[in-house]
């Protein structure tokens, strides 16, 4: 019998963190921030890093998974996949990232597992799903700089930056309670068209999506714009948001689990 196999399953839930690429020195890289690990283990999950993905594999990688956490990161969404060209070459992007967690997304929806998604996540969500960003979100007429000041110390970058407007009746009011909230706003992208199906759960002063859902969805999923994974333990909002993400992706890992036991076993 395989070893592996065989040998128990972890107690926690497993969530999958899709890493970004890097060229340190002379090498490429994989790497995810660890604050997003951070969280996943404040969610009371076990994070797997997953360093990319090729078509074939993303199935094989869902089967391991009790739900996906998409990471904020440095890098923009290539604009070709809502077709458009690049604006500004001087911004990073990551294509290596884009070519898997793009069709990543609907296939962990489509499988009800849930899915928790980050400033970039949050954008490539929308993406995934058919919408469209503004590459610069404050060149847009009425819309506020969304970007934090890159000189500033990064206790200043991640602080508060403006209120988020919680649309009444969805998700996000039923796990908070709340009505309006302060976030931080360190992104230069945003929600230019929300994809089909998707509901606005939160919006910045200035009308800017900040948060939205997939209520027609088998399970829960939730992207927002700000980043909670920021200093979250000593941050109720923050603290919520994980915790009722942890308890999805519990609640699946044991469906699953029942599921497994029920199977006939093959003679």
């Amino acid at each position: 019998m395989n070893a592996l196999a065989s040998s128990p399953s972890p107690a926690r839930p497993v969530v999958l963190v899709p890493a970004c690429n890097r060229q340190i020195g002379h090498h490429p890289y994989h790497v995810a921030g660890q604050k997003y690990i951070d969280a996943v283990r404040l969610a009371g999950c076990l994070p797997l890093v997953v360093p990319s993905a090729q078509a074939h594999e993303i199935d094989e990688l869902l089967d391991l998974a009790d739900g996906v956490f998409l990471t904020g990161s440095p890098s923009n969404v290539h604009p070709r996949h809502f077709d458009e060209v690049v604006r500004d070459p001087s911004l990073p992007l990551d294509t290596l990232r884009d070519d898997w967690t793009l069709p990543l997304i609907p296939r962990a929806i489509e499988r009800g597992i849930p899915l928790f998604a980050i400033c970039r996540g949050f954008q490539e969500a929308n993406v995934a799903l058919g919408g469209a960003l503004h590459q610069a979100v404050q060149e847009q007429p009425g819309l506020m700089d969304h970007r934090a000041k890159e000189d500033a110390p990064v206790e200043e970058q991640y602080g508060f930056a403006h209120a988020v407007h919680v649309e009444p009746g969805g998700l996000l009011e039923t796990l908070l309670g709340s009505t309006e909230f302060q976030v931080n706003s360190v992104h230069g992208q945003g929600i230019k068209r929300l994809a089909n199906g998707l509901r606005v759960e939160a919006r910045a002063p200035d009308g800017l999506v900040e948060a939205f859902s997939l209520p027609d969805a088998p399970n829960f999923n939730l992207a927002v714009q700000w980043h909670p994974e920021w200093q979250a333990r000593s941050n109720p909002i923050s603290v919520k948001l994980l915790r009722a993400f942890g308890d999805a992706c519990r609640t699946f890992r044991e469906r699953n689990r029942e599921t497994v036991r029920e199977r006939p076993r093959v003679p």
